[in-house]
């Protein structure tokens, strides 16, 4: 796909997928790359700035000798997630009426 994710809309996937689950770094990674092309490497500065607004907490659990860091969406988030939904509905609507079928 050309058309790249603006960061608005990543920020709602992140959020989206943790909406359902806690999820460490790379699991979250690789949920969002079924649906975007983004690269390994996109998603830590997504999670570092979300963390630092308070739209997500984090916690650690041992596996395999190590520690995964886990990402829980927080109330804000969920609010700031409902805004960005809103958003895009508002948006998707526009876009529909300029590129949509109904334009034939």
């Amino acid at each position: 796909m050309a058309i790249q994710i603006p960061t608005r809309l990543l920020d709602g996937a992140v959020l989206a997928f943790l909406k359902h689950e806690d999820l460490y770094g790379y699991a979250l990674t690789q949920n969002v790359q079924k649906v975007f092309d983004i690269s390994e490497s996109t998603i830590y500065p997504v999670l570092r700035r979300l963390k630092k607004n308070n739209y997500l907490t984090t916690h650690d659990e041992p596996f395999q000798g190590r520690n995964r860091r886990y990402y829980h969406i927080t109330e804000d988030g969920l609010a700031l997630l409902a805004t960005i939904q809103d958003e895009w509905q508002d948006f998707n609507n526009k876009v529909d009426q300029v590129l949509g079928e109904e334009n034939d």
